[in-house]
């Protein structure tokens, strides 16, 4: 077998992932048109698992393509767009207007789908090691565990008074020119750096499953404002840092 048949069916594994990457976001809109918003919102975030992985996975095997950058933008659109919408929809907007309520339901499918169709044109042969505009799956996650923190601590679903100005701040920040780190890469031979970040995200994910929403919300939250306010400090940090490396 050549290398060249060897990298079709390696090509394989990345786009698999990004299928249940969105298999996960519909079972997740079956899961809130059913009434458990809680399941789907579980199902929203192994979701961002995935597309955290596929992409990685791409480039860790060096098989990244044209056709898994645009597949992977379609499947963040129904995880990551259409699943919150719907999320916030069936949790928060209930007692208003209806075309108000929808309009701010629409928020993180329309400034989500900008986003990810901005992200796809200005996409490098040299990617960099940020992030401009809040990420799609970041602005699902932080919904989600917003409503999973309420949940386990308060037992309800969380202010609507919070939850909605949030959430259309957060669409806002998906186009915004803000930077944010990227996470790391899916190896412990890429740096000392890398590999303390990467342990970081184990750990993130380790007490998020142990803990839930208690530890997930103030952290993500804590990545979002942080960056925010590192990027209002310094618009070049990113720039900079890659200079002191080289």
């Amino acid at each position: 077998m050549n290398m060249k048949q060897k990298g079709k069916k390696r090509r394989f594994i990345p786009n698999l992932i990004t299928v249940i990457n969105m298999f996960l976001g519909f079972m997740g809109i079956v899961m809130m048109i059913k009434g458990d918003p809680i399941r789907g919102g579980w199902l929203i975030l192994f979701a961002g698992l995935c597309d955290a992985a596929d992409g990685k996975l791409a480039r860790m095997l060096g098989i990244p393509t044209k056709f898994g950058v645009e597949f992977d933008s379609f499947a963040d659109t129904v995880s990551f767009c259409a699943a919150p919408s719907l999320l916030v929809y069936t949790v928060y907007v209930e007692g208003l207007p209806l075309l108000f309520g929808g309009l701010i339901a629409f928020t993180p499918l329309l400034f989500g789908t900008i986003r990810l169709a901005r992200f796809n044109i200005m996409q490098e042969d040299d990617p960099k090691s940020f992030f401009t505009g809040l990420p799609t799956p970041i602005n699902a996650i932080i919904i989600v565990s917003y409503m999973l923190f309420n949940h386990q601590v308060f037992g309800e679903m969380g202010d609507p008074r919070i939850a909605l100005p949030m959430i259309v701040t957060l669409g806002f920040m998906m186009v915004s020119p803000v930077r944010f780190a990227k996470f790391p890469l899916l190896s412990f031979k890429k740096g000392k750096s890398n590999t303390l970040q990467l342990i970081g995200v184990v750990l993130l994910i380790t007490s998020a499953i142990l803990w839930k929403g208690i530890v997930l919300f103030p952290i993500v939250s804590f990545y979002v404002l942080w960056s925010t306010v590192k990027w209002m400090i310094d618009h070049n940090r990113f720039e900079e840092e890659v200079n002191i490396q080289k």
